[in-house]
């Protein structure tokens, strides 16, 4: 069997992460764990550039002109949707996904995906540093590998020792 290795070291790899300022605490703490992560992985401070958006809804916006630009190794997009009384969740998970998805298709840079969709403020809590971790830490390993893995797709597969 043949391999393409993507180890989670972020060193020398350049950063973008799209933050949606809307439920502003739990945004905060996911943007912390994906910083603290990113940069115990190897990332330089300066090469780590952070979008506060307004809401998850902007996120795809501002990730396709970031992956766009040629400068980063891959992107990050964090957030918080938490559902209401009105479908609007529905549309609103539903336009930040396919946007996000789309413009990894359009762009070929890896984006990690790290928008909490959850039912109540408690279920976010708990997903941003709580008892359930920190899903911006785990957006952030996402991101890593995936620029490693882009990266080495384009040479053939190591042997398995």
């Amino acid at each position: 069997m043949r391999i393409w290795s993507a180890p989670r070291d972020a060193t020398g790899l350049r950063f973008a992460v799209v933050v949606s300022r809307f439920n502003h605490l739990v945004s905060a703490s996911l943007l912390e764990g994906c910083e603290r992560e990113l940069l115990a992985r190897g990332a330089a401070g300066d090469d780590i550039h952070v979008a506060w958006v307004p809401g998850a809804f902007e996120i795809p916006f501002a990730a396709r002109t970031l992956a766009a630009s040629g400068r980063y190794d891959a992107l990050v997009a964090l957030g918080v949707v938490i559902r209401g009384e009105t479908p609007h969740f529905d549309y609103v998970c539903r336009a930040v996904t396919d946007g996000v998805r789309e413009t990894m298709r359009e762009t070929d840079v890896p984006i990690a995906f790290g928008v909490l969709t959850t039912e109540d403020v408690d279920q976010a809590l708990a997903r941003a540093g709580g008892g359930a971790g920190n899903k911006g830490a785990e957006a952030a390993l996402a991101a890593i590998e995936m620029a490693r893995l882009r990266a080495s797709l384009a040479r053939p597969p190591e042997s398995r020792p």
